[in-house]
């Protein structure tokens, strides 16, 4: 899938879910991570925002036991603010609630990598964090 391609998938699935399109910041992020899937993956179609839903929902193994999934802290619904352990809200994941999220580089791989250590034991992959992406613009 090339940038264009990409972009335009991305727009595809928020026009069609009435999300909000993800920015350029949002986009050149997505790219990363489609280039780093490629790599990895010589057969690698896309990112899904199906299986990102189900990265989502899905109980994993591996991490700790006290966070065995996302919505453990960030609840069912990524229009909806979740809480820490401690307390603590968490502003709505999904890109149509706080659309200046995953914009930046750092703080999306600073996230990433704290989370899915803590709920999968490992880092995500970069098709994980893509279809995850493709998730939350959907939203």
């Amino acid at each position: 899938m090339t940038r264009t391609s990409c972009a335009i998938a991305l727009a595809v699935i928020a026009f069609s879910t009435g999300a909000a399109h993800a920015g350029p910041d949002q986009d050149a992020i997505v790219m990363r991570y489609e280039q780093a899937a490629r790599t990895t993956d010589a057969g690698f179609g896309g990112f899904s925002a199906e299986r990102g839903k189900a990265f989502f929902l899905d109980k994993h193994t591996g991490g700790k036991a006290e966070t065995p999934t996302c919505t453990t802290c960030h609840g069912k619904s990524p229009r909806k603010s979740g809480r820490t352990r401690a307390g603590k809200e968490i502003k709505p994941m999904a890109l149509s609630k706080s659309p200046k999220r995953f914009s930046d580089w750092k703080k999306v791989e600073k996230w990433f990598r704290r989370n899915c250590k803590n709920v999968l034991g490992r880092e995500c992959t970069a098709a994980e964090k893509g279809d995850f992406l493709a998730f939350m613009t959907s939203q």
